[in-house]
């Protein structure tokens, strides 16, 4: 068997990283990446996440940039970058200069100067900056508006359904104690959104006011000019512009505390073949408590579906979570509907009401289900909440008073696609679901699909392009089966479990959007390059944490989050730390609050293929031991650490 590329088992494809360029501006620490400026910091305190220029089709699609020509002028407290950009994609061809600067007093401008080579619809070109959840969430900030004014605010510190800052010239927040950091735009009206809605990690103020009429045409020649200057105000405290990387990573366990550990489902795979046998019984290792299947009622061909289904939830001891989508014909879908269900008689542990015309489901389609349903289910679960993103619930609350459970979908890639964007994400799922306890207090959480890619865009306002031959399908990402894929399922059960969600439901069970591939293996195979009958690396994620099904959620917390971070469980006495690797470079962890005796088992470079041909050997070695109190471990670039109490 021909062995995987290094890259292709870290992240998908036999590509390198674009480089990361570190900078300094004075006080202020940042990194050049890709034409983006990212994690401006000030000593350990992250001032900005990320400051780029986006070009949007009229479907809200990010077309791709690609640099040329580019310079930069580095020392030690400042520096100048410039380069030329062009965003070519279908009928868009849009160029634009960037230039950066940054000086010793931790000044830094960014300005970019645009032609359109072609006339093409766009929703929106121009700069896009990003302030984290962690610094500014709650935060003290001041508006300067287009007119003037000066408007005294707060970032939001649960989820803003709209926007909370409009018509903005300038925005400054407290950093420390009287030292303020402002960002001024010029060559537009900027606008604030909470990114958190869409999974990013982040509140985005961008341009242009969504209040405008979208898609608009612009016309070859059209000039766009646009520049965004960060300053900070105030005394800097003594050595806060030097970070403390000696240190390293800390991850600490707090044991006096826990939450039940969620329940854990996969979806049903959307392709049409069946489950072998040696699926089923890896499936199995997996401890399911449910699949989700979904079902459309407005089409008669669904019959299928929820009988395969339910012999694949029947053969691996699991409930069925059954997505149900409903026209305004629901009175009669609903009655052939159970017509169907009595015949077959599914295990349902929950029944999802959507609309087919609704971002949020109406209480009225939750009432009707509930009287068909509890006719031939009363013992089903009836939820509802929206088949698409959080923005739809959280604009549309759900009627608490009418359902079992509260839903909501969650992918991280909405509005950028890289590796360190969809890390970022992880921290944002913990936000949804505590916005979620505030506006539908004391009902269920049911966070479900959990998918790496979009299943589609409810915000499109044309046609959905085709997928040219060759190419992968929009729903797929190559990470889906690398170790990256894995790490970030490590974050993700984290962040959802620690902040109290009651059901998590990820991926599918097989193919290239499952947790294993087919036996026929990739319909694609120079493009997803898995290994037919193989798992991956979030299978064994998945396995281990499953094993302590019906268990506790142990909090913990990471020094170095967008770096390493990682899930702890406990069940019978035992505990279990999954750690994960979360970049391309080896770290040093010291894990702290374990005691005596452990086991520790890594999946990394040196043995990922091998866990992935054959997961029940990989899955019988129990892991080297070593004597704890406080232990100290190096992680392998995307590593992930299975840590066992003995």
């Amino acid at each position: 068997m021909n062995r995987l590329p290094p890259r292709v088992l870290s992240y998908g494809k036999d590509e390198p990283l674009p480089e990361q360029v570190p900078l300094r501006a004075g006080p202020l620490s940042l990194i050049f990446e890709a034409g983006d400026l990212r994690t401006l910091r000030l000593g350990g305190r992250e001032v900005l996440r990320r400051v780029y220029v986006a070009v949007r089709d009229r479907n809200w699609g990010t077309i791709p940039s690609a640099l040329s020509n580019v310079r930069i002028e580095s020392r030690d407290d400042s520096f100048r970058i410039a380069y030329d950009v062009e965003n070519r994609q279908g009928e868009i061809d849009f160029f634009w200069k960037g230039t950066i600067t940054g000086d010793a007093q931790g000044t830094l401008t960014f300005a970019m100067a645009g032609e359109a080579r072609s006339t093409f619809l766009r929703n929106r070109v121009g700069f896009c900056i990003l302030h984290p959840i962690r610094e500014c969430a709650g935060c003290p900030c001041r508006v300067e508006k287009v007119d003037g004014t000066v408007e005294q605010g707060a970032f939001p510190k649960y989820i803003s359904p709209h926007q909370p800052f409009v018509d903005m010239r300038a925005i400054s927040h407290e950093v420390v104690p009287d030292l303020w950091a402002e960002v001024r735009f010029a060559g537009d009206t900027f606008e604030m959104e909470d990114q958190r809605n869409w999974t990013d990690g982040s509140y985005k103020t961008y341009c242009t006011p969504l209040r405008l009429p979208y898609p608009v045409e612009v016309k070859a020649g059209t000039k766009v000019s646009q520049s965004v200057t960060l300053s900070l105000n105030g005394p800097i405290p003594d050595g806060l512009g030097a970070e403390d990387a000696s240190t390293g990573i800390t991850f600490s366990i707090d044991k006096s505390t826990s939450l039940p550990l969620p329940r854990i489902g996969l979806g049903v795979a959307h392709h049409v073949q069946p489950l072998s046998q040696r699926e089923l019984d890896r499936l199995r290792a997996l401890h399911l408590s449910h699949l989700r299947v979904d079902l459309n009622l407005t089409t008669p061909d669904y019959e299928p579906a929820l009988r395969r289904a339910t012999d694949e939830a029947r053969a691996l001891g699991a409930t069925l979570e059954v997505a149900l989508t409903l026209s305004d014909a629901a009175e009669e879908e609903l009655k052939a509907l159970v017509a169907t269900l009595k015949q077959i008689n599914p295990p349902a542990w929950s029944y999802l009401i959507f609309h087919v015309a609704e971002g949020a489901t109406s209480e009225k389609w939750v009432r009707l289900a509930r009287a068909h349903l509890s006719a031939c289910d009363a013992g089903a679960k009836i939820g509802a909440g929206t088949n698409a993103f959080f923005t739809h619930l959280n604009r549309g609350r759900p009627p608490v008073r009418a359902i079992d459970l509260a839903c909501y979908s969650v992918n991280p890639q909405v509005h950028a696609f890289d590796n360190t964007s969809l890390i970022e994400t992880l921290e944002a799922q913990a936000s949804r679901v505590e916005s979620a306890r505030e506006f539908a207090p004391g009902v269920p959480l049911a966070v479900t699909p959990i998918t790496l890619k979009m299943r589609s865009n409810p915000d499109a306002t044309g046609p959905v392009p085709q997928t040219p031959p060759g190419e992968l399908p929009a729903p797929v990402d190559v990470r889906q089966m690398s170790l990256f894929g894995g790490g970030w399922t490590v974050g993700s059960l984290k962040h959802l479990a620690e902040s109290g969600a009651s059901s998590l439901t990820y991926y599918e069970t097989t193919g290239w959007r499952g947790v294993m591939e087919t036996e026929s293996g990739s319909p694609l195979p120079e493009r997803f390059r898995s290994i037919p009958g193989s798992v991956f690396p979030m299978y064994h994620v998945l396995a281990d944490v499953g094993a302590f099904a019906g268990g506790e959620v142990i909090p913990a917390q990471s020094s170095a989050t967008l770096n390493v971070d990682g899930i702890a469980v406990r069940r019978d006495g035992r505990t279990r730390v999954m750690l994960a690797n979360l970049t391309g470079e080896p770290q040093q962890v010291t894990i702290r609050n374990l005691s005596g005796s452990v086991r520790v088992r890594p999946l990394d470079e040196t043995n990922a293929q091998e866990a992935m041909v054959a997961p029940e050997n990989f899955r019988a070695a129990a892991g080297e031991l070593l004597q704890t109190g406080t232990l100290e471990i190096r992680l392998l670039p995307y590593a992930i650490a299975r840590i066992d109490s003995v």
